[in-house]
């Protein structure tokens, strides 16, 4: 008897046990839904404005010359054909171009980063004398410019004009960028650590070397990928600072090739529209070259892009 009644009893818990271990979901109201629906709209509408634009590109840059000047291109190459891209590559001031890009990339990125760590690791420091000050003041920079013709004097004055540097030293400190650098020095790494390395006699350049660039990784990551950007991307200061076309950049390279297949002539009819539709060919073709660069440099600092700009974030 006792048993069969333990067994009634173990039965009846059964499906209370079973509940318990499979809780019931709560349902969203109406308002969630909607308001998750109108998110997702948003979402697939910014994707669309942000994507198709770019698809729009490529098929065109795949397509016949005929094709593109006639607007039948949409999301697919019609007619396809690379013409673009061998008239593009073909050309001696593109790969001119492409590697005084790369060159301006490059160094400009690890001058402007190395800097960048220089000014922000002092002023995240709590013991360095008049950081508040000096932080002011750099901000204040970023707010009040100096002006176009005073910077170009002053880079006349520095014998940069039709020199490589001047792509490089005159805009090789963001203020943004030092004021990111600023605070995740400041609030990702403990004090504790500087305390053990000057207790184990570390210098400020060996806790600089050891300690604090190996943990700022993700921050280091985030700023060389603003500054590498933005250097590829330059186009006005190389229109102001260089004669030279042997020293221009893609971005000024590609400029001038679009306008010299745009101007017209004393040719005939038939040539000018070939010279045309082979203007707007090479337009596409030129943005995906000018764009691969950049698409292959952000999977290498994907994984820290979204660490390092979490930066000031709340922590649970």
């Amino acid at each position: 008897m006792v048993t069969n009644t333990m067994v009634e009893i173990a039965q009846r818990k059964e499906p209370a046990a079973k509940d318990s271990r499979h809780p019931a979901q709560v349902k969203d109201s109406g308002i969630d839904r909607l308001f998750i629906t109108c998110v997702y709209v948003l979402l697939i509408t910014f994707l669309a404005v942000v994507l198709l634009p770019l698809i729009y590109i490529v098929a065109s840059s795949f397509s016949s010359p005929n094709a593109v000047s006639s607007g039948r291109v949409w999301l697919w190459p019609v007619d396809f054909s690379i013409r673009g891209y061998e008239v593009a590559l073909s050309n001696p001031q593109i790969v001119t171009g492409f590697l005084n890009s790369l060159f301006y990339t490059v160094v400009g990125t690890l001058v402007s980063v190395t800097l960048t760590i220089a000014i922000a690791y002092p002023l995240s420091r709590k013991d360095f004398f008049g950081r508040n000050v000096i932080t002011a003041f750099i901000v204040f920079t970023m707010i009040f410019a100096g002006g176009l013709i005073p910077t170009y004097l002053v880079v006349q004055k520095l014998g940069l004009l039709d020199t490589r540097w001047a792509l490089i030293v005159p805009g090789a400190i963001g203020v943004w960028q030092v004021i990111i650098a600023r605070a995740y020095l400041r609030h990702s790494i403990p004090d504790s650590l500087y305390e053990a390395a000057e207790i184990d006699g570390a210098g400020s350049l060996r806790v600089l070397w050891s300690i604090v660039l190996p943990l700022a990784k993700p921050m280091i990551a985030v700023v060389a990928l603003m500054y590498a950007i933005g250097q590829w991307n330059s186009y006005f200061e190389a229109l102001l600072y260089l004669k030279s076309d042997e020293l221009y950049p893609l971005q000024l390279v590609l400029r001038n090739v679009v306008i010299l297949n745009t101007q017209s002539g004393s040719q005939n009819i038939a040539s000018l529209l070939e010279r045309q539709q082979l203007a707007d060919l090479l337009k596409y073709s030129l943005i995906v070259i000018s764009t691969v660069p950049v698409l292959l440099i952000y999977p290498f600092v994907a994984r820290y892009f979204t660490k390092g700009m979490m930066i000031g974030a709340i922590k649970g």
